[in-house]
């Protein structure tokens, strides 16, 4: 495996609070997994047999309601993690797996990884509190969508992909405007108005880029009270 893909895995959140040693254990018997755009990881039911960490690309994590509707749940790019409360468990997949872009992803065998739990109960507390990581990032993804508006929540994405943390700054978005619809819990057309709003707050969309004048401006409006933001 390339060093620059296990690079990659070590500094994910699974295993960044590991020791070296545990991490080169885990990693030894890692194999590199490639999709094409469009292509399935793996389907919403099927048997959790392995964790994947994105080396590069973007995957739509999702799940397929019974009258066909289709909710983003999530959507990982390098460095994330998915699969590993369930693949700890041998349960089955809760949601679908997409590669939305060309992706390489790390496969850790998840019955090498329980094993190796078994074996050393350390390792078993480290990847727990990986874990929870993205517990975290989950409410945070659930506070998000209740308590901002979608003029805020467009706001805090285009600055959580600015690679400046302030002044003028140029986004290119990472996939099409329905999945960023789908990802932010709002409609098509409710995201083409907030868009259209944040041109007031120096934000000028030209094809899949984003002109941003000022991206502090952004992220305080994403900050701002919830209830002020709801009339703008």
């Amino acid at each position: 495996m390339p060093e620059s893909y296990l690079r990659i895995a070590r500094e994910a959140a699974l295993l960044s609070g590991l020791p070296p040693e545990m991490q080169q254990r885990i990693l030894s018997g890692a194999q590199i997994a490639r999709f094409t755009s469009g292509a399935t990881v793996f389907v919403q039911g099927d048997e959790a047999a392995a964790v994947y960490i994105v080396a590069d690309g973007w995957v739509k994590l999702y799940r397929v309601a019974p009258s066909g509707a289709e909710a983003v749940v999530s959507v990982m790019t390098r460095g994330r993690s998915f699969g590993e409360a369930v693949a700890l468990r041998g349960a089955p997949y809760p949601v679908s797996a997409e590669a939305i872009t060309d992706a390489v992803l790390v496969r850790i065998d998840g019955a090498r990884l329980r094993q190796q739990m078994h074996e050393n109960p350390a390792l078993a507390t480290a990847i727990l509190a990986g874990t929870f990581v993205h517990l975290q990032s989950l409410v945070a993804q659930v506070e998000q969508l209740k308590a901002r508006s979608g003029v805020q929540r467009v706001a805090e994405f285009l600055a959580d992909l600015a690679l400046c943390r302030e002044g003028a700054c140029e986004v290119l978005m990472p996939y099409n405007k329905a999945l960023i619809a789908g990802r932010l819990g709002m409609k098509p057309e409710s995201l083409s108005r907030a868009f259209n709003r944040l041109r007031s707050y120096g934000v000028r969309m030209e094809a899949n880029v984003a002109h941003i004048e000022d991206v502090g401006k952004l992220r305080a409006l994403a900050a701002e009270d919830p209830g002020k933001a709801w009339m703008k």
